[in-house]
């Protein structure tokens, strides 16, 4: 976090009590919205900074545990699936690589195979964002960061989720078929795997259909902002995942077609 993000981080530690989020603190919170905390856990080695996240977060109505390696937060992560609504995780890890702990929870099959992720990198390169977001993260926050930031951003992805939706569940295309009651998506009746931002953006995409959509308007509609180049990257990148996963194939695409100089557009008319 910058310097004065976190001096005002800091004070909301004395407002909770060792317990954490499932002392009284953190009970008063949960019944004072009248609905049940969102559960975050935090895989980064930096005590000050996971401190002082976790209580920022806690004082604006989440619960968060934290692990310091990559082994403890696999461990908790394999201990109950489906504990965690949200894994905030760093890049770097003193026993491991943060891009391979976003590969092993989105290996198919596991039980938090579709948890959002946020990626907090240290590192400046755009190309450490993109190849985070490639292989399954749904956002991710440079080093230093805003508390007010983290917080929009964990609120962003979770709303994506959770956002309930006034037309029908199921989109059908051909032999594609999005349910977003769900969160899945079935191609010929096959299950395919998308991560929770590839999916809302498929969804974008789908209930636009015949409509190009350039990367801005994209971007707008999934992050509020289009000032970040490395976003305006990864929603190629997105796409290209979204591609291998839905197109007979993906060099030859039919469903989502790039329209060149302009942008994006899912084929309204599909027979595959």
């Amino acid at each position: 976090m910058a310097g004065g993000a976190a001096h005002r981080a800091e004070p909301a530690r004395s407002r909770h009590d060792a317990a954490g989020p499932s002392g009284p603190a953190a009970a008063l919170q949960s019944g004072a919205h009248n609905r049940p905390m969102p559960n975050l856990l935090m895989i980064d080695d930096d005590a000050r900074l996971a401190a002082m996240v976790r209580d920022y977060l806690i004082s604006n109505g989440f619960a968060v545990h934290t692990a310091a390696t990559v082994a403890a937060g696999l461990e908790q992560l394999a201990r109950e699936p489906g504990r965690f609504d949200l894994v905030l995780l760093d890049l770097m890890l003193p026993d491991g690589d943060g891009l391979e702990v976003c590969r092993r929870i989105r290996a198919p099959g596991g039980g938090n195979a579709d948890i959002p992720i946020v990626m907090l990198t240290a590192k400046g390169d755009p190309l450490d964002r993109v190849v985070g977001l490639e292989i399954g993260a749904d956002d991710y926050l440079p080093k230093p960061f805003e508390p007010r930031e983290l917080l929009a951003r964990i609120r962003a992805v979770l709303r994506r989720r959770g956002e309930p939706r006034d037309t029908a569940d199921v989109m059908r295309f051909g032999a594609l078929e999005i349910d977003r009651g769900a969160r899945s998506v079935r191609v010929a009746g096959a299950t395919r795997s998308l991560t929770s931002h590839q999916f809302d953006l498929l969804v974008l995409l789908a209930e636009r259909a015949g409509r190009v959509l350039s990367r801005e308007q994209i971007l707008d509609a999934m992050h509020g902002s289009s000032s970040d180049p490395a976003f305006d990257r990864s929603i190629d990148v997105h796409i290209a995942r979204i591609r291998a996963a839905i197109e007979e194939d993906p060099r030859a695409p039919k469903r989502i077609v790039t329209v060149r100089g302009a942008g994006y557009v899912f084929a309204r008319a599909q027979d595959v």
